[in-house]
C-alpha cells in the first residue's frame, strides 16, 4: 500500500523551508500513520533533497501530521535553480511512499 491510499497532503513553503501536512482520510488510520511516518523516515525518503532537520508535529484531533523540512528548497524558491522548487512536488513524492504489509499489520 502507498501512503496515498490512506492519506492526502498539503504543503507550503517559505524561504528554504517547506511544510508538509499529511492527513488521513479515515480517523482509524491515524494511529498507524503516527507510528510509521516518523521524522527519520521522511528525511530518509527525501535523501539528497532535505539538507536540514525534519520536525514533526502531531495533530490527532485533525488526523494529521505536520512536517517542517528545513533546507529543502535549494536555498529558497526565488534562489533555486531547480525546475520546481516549491514544496508542492514534495507532497506528491511523499504520498508515493510504500507502507509495507509487515508494517501495517503491526
Amino acid at each position: 500500500m502507498q501512503l496515498r491510499d490512506i492519506a492526502h497532503a498539503r504543503t507550503g513553503d517559505k524561504g528554504n523551508r517547506s511544510t508538509l501536512s499529511v492527513i488521513v482520510y479515515e480517523a482509524e488510520n491515524y494511529p498507524m500513520l503516527e507510528k510509521l511516518l516518523t521524522p527519520e523516515r521522511v528525511k530518509a525518503h527525501y535523501q539528497g533533497i532535505v539538507q536540514g532537520s525534519v520536525e514533526r508535529f502531531c495533530l490527532p484531533q485533525l488526523g494529521a501530521l505536520n512536517f517542517v523540512l528545513n533546507g529543502s528548497l535549494g536555498g529558497g524558491v526565488t534562489r533555486s535553480l531547480a525546475l520546481d522548487a516549491h514544496g508542492k512536488c514534495l507532497a506528491s513524492g511523499l504520498l508515493a511512499m510504500v507502507l509495507s504489509d509487515s508494517e501495517t499489520a503491526r
